[in-house]
């Protein structure tokens, strides 16, 4: 690449951390249920919002996908941060205490925003570094992660915005804050000047395949099933992140006033390696890949080791939480590994699939977040709600053992009619030396 293209691909990664900062506002919803909860909202109540904005965020992203090309990256860019700026914008003005209005807000209108956004820097990115998939989109969605401390400390203990100013005002301050930093990110989201988006018309070759194509493939489906067992484990134990270590730790003698404080710093432990995973399993994929010449098994063999290792950590994790230092060490490689989904399903969606219709084909593998987003947070309550955490953890631990076997089995695909044993060579030459033409 040129030292130009070098110097814009820089502006596109601090664009894509700008904007996924504030699509990370979905993770730091917690910091307003309690608030809620104070008020007289349910449990149940505080629950919606969330799990409406986590759905709508996955089915939107299929419509954001297929719309990549045809809207261009900037405009849906600015699209989602209006959306997620008027969401946050509804839930203050109408008092930030209302159920009807937090849900449209912050779940349908602030998911729709999420959901328009999210893939945009993901792909722009691979198209300006191919040949870092993995470190590339790591890094493009490292801000999601920290995002969500960020905006959970400045409502709480940083900035104290909940406290001094009331919801109302702080939901409009934060949606004024999501529209400001994704309309300045949008700036620097557009494809290379070599790039040609995908057109109906074209002819496709045997390595891209398109939405209905990768729909019929044995390959997608265990893609899919593996993300959103990873999604239900690692949003299980954000959602029982505060509650059971505190009740853990009040079992083995802290008080409740500390306990409440060791199991915030766990969630604050868990949202900065959460970030951190998701470039370091992207870098860690991209090296076994280069080792191997073949960057798709290089991502398979990287989500083996992190929902193999998930699967033991999750079932340790209730026996280790009532012990401080040891929370805090759980928090971290939970959530270590949770953050790596966001960098290795991106990038092995494009191995196996293809480049050309990664926009689109994304959307209908991030659909198994949102099936994650769903299940996790409903059985980690349930069960929570019965004092049963216990089976809660050892469930999702042993899926994600699951998963770890289920990914093995994923192949690069062969369309019919042409010849697998030049695909696969053809396909693994492809992945290891992708670059982007001048």
């Amino acid at each position: 690449m040129t030292n130009t293209k070098d110097h814009h691909g820089l502006f596109v990664i601090a664009g894509a951390l700008l904007i996924q900062l504030s699509l990370g506002a979905i993770y730091a919803w917690s910091v307003f249920a309690k608030p809620l909860q104070e008020l007289g909202w349910t449990t149940a109540q505080t629950q919606w919002p969330f799990t409406v904005g986590l759905v709508t965020f996955a089915v939107v992203m299929v419509f954001a996908g297929r719309k990549l090309h045809a809207f261009g990256p900037r405009r849906l860019t600015i699209a989602g941060g209006v959306l997620l700026g008027a969401g946050y914008f509804l839930a203050g003005v109408t008092g930030g205490d209302s159920f009807w209005p937090i849900l449209i807000g912050v779940g349908l209108l602030g998911g729709a925003g999420i959901g328009l956004g999210y893939v945009v820097p993901i792909a722009v990115g691979m198209q300006w570094f191919p040949d870092k998939k993995g470190l590339i989109t790591g890094v493009a969605v490292a801000g999601f992660g920290l995002g969500a401390m960020i905006w959970v400390k400045l409502a709480g203990t940083w900035g104290g915005l909940i406290t001094d100013l009331g919801l109302g005002p702080t939901f409009m301050i934060y949606g004024g804050i999501f529209l400001l930093l994704v309309m300045l990110g949008s700036v620097w989201m557009r494809f290379p000047a070599s790039f040609v988006p995908p057109h109906p018309d074209h002819k496709v070759g045997k390595l891209d395949f398109r939405s209905d194509e990768m729909l019929r493939t044995p390959q997608y489906w265990s893609i899919f099933a593996t993300f959103a067992i990873g999604a239900t484990a690692g949003l299980m134990c954000i959602g029982l992140m505060k509650q059971f270590p505190s009740q853990a730790l009040v079992s083995g003698g802290m008080s409740t006033t500390l306990a409440d404080a060791a199991a915030g710093t766990a969630m604050v432990v868990f949202a900065i390696f959460n970030a951190i995973g998701r470039i370091g399993w992207g870098r860690i994929s991209d090296m076994i890949g280069h080792a191997v010449s073949c960057d798709h098994r290089g991502r398979k063999t990287a989500l083996m080791a992190m929902a193999a290792s998930q699967g033991v950590f999750v079932v340790l994790f209730p026996y280790f939480a009532g012990s401080e230092y040891l929370l805090y060490l759980f928090a971290a490689l939970i959530g270590f590994n949770f953050g790596g989904n966001f960098a290795l399903f991106p990038a092995i969606t494009t191995d196996t699939f293809g480049h050309k219709f990664f926009g689109q084909n994304y959307g209908y593998v991030f659909l198994a977040y949102g099936l994650g987003g769903t299940v996790g947070p409903m059985l980690g309550g349930y069960l929570g709600d019965m004092n049963n955490f216990l089976l809660a953890f050892i469930i999702t631990g042993v899926m994600s053992l699951v998963a770890a076997g289920i990914i093995s089995t994923v192949r690069i695909p062969i369309k019919p009619g042409t010849d697998e044993a030049g695909s696969v060579a053809e396909a693994r030459a492809a992945t290891a030396n992708a670059t982007v033409s001048d």
